[in-house]
């Protein structure tokens, strides 16, 4: 065997071993559910999408909304940035517990102001479809330094938090829906107005029909500090009230805040960290959202978090993990949330190139497996809706 067949050869070997290697890590899900495989939902190299969030309709039908802008390097840029004139909320849909998904997104909304990010759905009761966002503002050099009351990257201006409906299922949606400022914030928008609530992470519906909302808000600018507030709405969305603060702290801030109620009762805030550790944080409402409890600290890394109650009542909490080796992963906590310091991580994936990945949302398909989406990055970087399909294990 002469040296180039022997070194394809080691390098073939060489591939296979590391993809055996990391299967059998991300496999090792034990306890509660079983990798059944990963799958692109939507890959498309002229396009930088990320943010996804998941719906199943009642009829079985999935929905993946995400932002999609254009990657930069298309036009001859280095890189991409997470702000962005053309980004877009989209959606694409999967009739087939996610073996195969629509080819060309659907748009959900342009905002005509600027881009808008992270489109977080919540399907209602009645059906009706819910999804939050936020957007930036581009304006040029010598102007963006005179918005010292507002949120500035690079030359973008924030212009605050706005939610859409969908009444068919997300074929068509309302115009924007602006909610009110969290009453502690200090930050005004591009227009030079309060900045309305906003925030990346799920809502949850009560058993009464009220909707929750964990919001963020900016109390000190320099340097950054923000604290997590709750907003309720009694019309599915349409209007808000300011009902209480989630977490604050001096030092800590947090953000990127998904909420879910326990069979109890408790309304539990998960929650991202800055200047923390990049642990993620806790808070509980004993009394329906009227105050929580001091936050406590979870002991782990990771965010944002998506909680998924399983049919026997424990719940599957999915995080991204911005760290060495980068990937997705997950705890199975038992009911009430309480077992979060001492739940096994589980590893969905480990193969991420670099820390630009995450942001995870499930779903229980139709044919009972869990859908974890996210997104993650190729060879090459381009990033892409991805997913992760999991079986339930059996007691």
């Amino acid at each position: 065997m002469n040296g180039q067949p022997l070194n394809s050869f080691l390098r073939v070997l060489t591939c296979a071993l590391v993809l055996v290697s990391t299967t059998s890590f991300a496999q090792s899900t034990d306890p509660g559910v079983t990798k059944i495989k990963d799958m692109i939902i939507y890959h498309n190299e002229q396009f930088y999408s990320s943010f996804p969030s998941v719906v199943k309709r009642p009829d079985g039908e999935l929905i993946v909304a995400f932002r999609r802008a254009p990657d930069r390097r298309v036009f001859g840029e280095k890189s991409s940035n997470h702000t962005d004139t053309n980004s877009y909320l989209v959606l694409v849909r999967s009739e087939d517990n996610g073996e195969s998904w629509t080819k060309n997104p659907e748009l959900i909304f342009a905002n005509p102001f600027g881009g808008s990010q992270d489109p977080c759905m919540i399907q209602l009761q009645d059906g009706s479809i819910v999804c939050s966002s936020y957007g930036w503002a581009r304006v040029k050099d010598g102007v963006k330094e005179t918005f010292t009351e507002g949120l500035r990257h690079d030359n973008f201006v924030f212009m605050g938090g706005y939610l859409v409906r969908s009444e068919d299922g997300g074929h068509t949606w309302s115009d924007m829906i602006i909610p009110p400022p969290v009453p502690a914030s200090i930050t005004k928008d591009v227009f030079g107005n309060p900045a309305p609530a906003y925030n990346r992470g799920a809502m949850i519906q009560g058993k009464d029909g009220r909707l929750f909302w964990a919001v963020a808000a900016q109390t000190r600018l320099s340097p950054r500090l923000t604290s997590t507030y709750l907003m309720i709405s009694d019309d599915g969305g349409l209007t808000w009230e300011y009902s209480c603060p989630i977490a604050t702290d001096e030092k800590a801030s947090f953000n990127e805040t998904s909420l879910y109620f326990t069979p109890s009762g408790d309304l539990v805030a998960f929650m991202r960290t800055a200047d923390f550790g990049d642990h993620t944080v806790i808070a509980r409402s004993k009394d329906g959202g009227k105050s929580f409890e001091p936050w406590e600290d979870s002991g782990f890394q990771g965010h944002p978090h998506f909680a998924l109650p399983l049919p026997d009542g424990r719940v599957f909490l999915v995080y991204g993990y911005r760290h060495k080796p980068f990937g997705i992963r997950a705890r199975i906590l038992n009911t009430e949330c309480t077992d979060y310091k001492t739940a096994k991580e589980i590893v969905l994936r480990d193969d991420g190139v670099n820390s630009d990945l995450g942001y995870p949302w499930a779903t229980l398909t139709a044919d009972g497996n869990i859908l974890a989406t996210y997104y993650i990055h190729d060879s090459k970087g381009y990033r892409h809706i991805a997913g992760t399909l999991l079986s339930i294990d059996k007691k």
